[in-house]
């Protein structure tokens, strides 16, 4: 039986985040930021005449917009869920597998390492760099189409629903170029703990007096295994984060009495 979506696709703050989460566990981010304080952080994005558009379509009135039949909205309702979980399916399964082939093959593939001393560390992350951001437009390229259809839905249900729809549209247009600046600073964070790694797997041997092994570093335990193991836990963190906003929509629609 498929898993039903509230349980597969859970609802959080962005300011909670499990890729902020995820960022702070690596000492990568300051995750101390409570909810008054994102507040504070939302203002400053939303320039002041973006404010006066937002509170413009907030206060006008519901749009003249006929409700659609009951059963009419139940399949639209079911049409975006079941579309929202087979994109997050893909996401998720293209992750993974992007980590673990014997999974299945997919378009993105983990970079082969450099397992040679020395090793120029700008050099050797490049290719993870890219990798990350293959993965991000893979998110950006699924995600977009299906918040947009997931609006459509919503405008034609009910004038209630509408104005949800036109609200979502007037906050993305705000927020957008700001949460593209943060999200495409993720693969330069991570480069932080590329070297970090390194560094102690360095300092180890140092203190134990041992030889480095190349050809153990992406073995199991091994600092570049490490890695990726976390460079998969930020992208599965942030295919979450970046479908919050369309899945919100979507619970609004399961919930939507009218």
């Amino acid at each position: 039986m498929r898993p039903h979506m509230t349980r597969v696709l859970p609802r959080t703050n962005f300011h909670s985040s499990k890729l902020i989460r995820c960022l702070a566990d690596l000492a990568l981010a300051d995750a101390g930021d409570s909810g008054n304080a994102f507040a504070e952080q939302l203002g400053q994005w939303v320039h002041f005449a973006d404010a006066i558009t937002l509170s413009a379509v907030h206060s006008e009135g519901l749009p003249r917009v006929p409700t659609a039949r009951a059963e009419v909205q139940a399949a639209a309702r079911t049409a975006v869920a079941d579309e929202a979980e087979r994109i997050q399916a893909f996401l998720v399964n293209s992750v993974r597998r992007s980590f673990s082939p014997k999974l299945g093959r997919t378009h993105i593939q983990l970079p082969i390492p450099e397992l040679a001393l020395p090793m120029n560390v700008g050099t050797a992350y490049a290719p993870y760099r890219r990798f990350y951001e293959s993965h991000q437009r893979d998110m950006e390229l699924s995600i977009q189409p299906l918040r947009t259809n997931v609006r459509e839905a919503l405008a034609k249900a009910s004038p209630r629903l509408r104005k949800l729809a036109e609200l979502d549209v007037t906050l993305e247009k705000i927020l957008r170029d700001r949460e593209g600046k943060l999200l495409a600073r993720v693969p330069l964070l991570l480069r932080k703990r590329f070297e970090q790694l390194f560094k102690e797997h360095q300092q180890k041997l140092a203190d134990s007096a041992q030889a480095d092994n190349p050809a153990a570093w992406a073995q199991a335990g091994g600092w570049l295994a490490r890695f990726c193991d976390d460079m998969q836990m930020l992208l599965l963190a942030e295919v979450e984060l970046r479908l919050q906003p369309t899945l919100g929509l979507i619970e609004a629609f399961k919930q939507d009495t009218q």
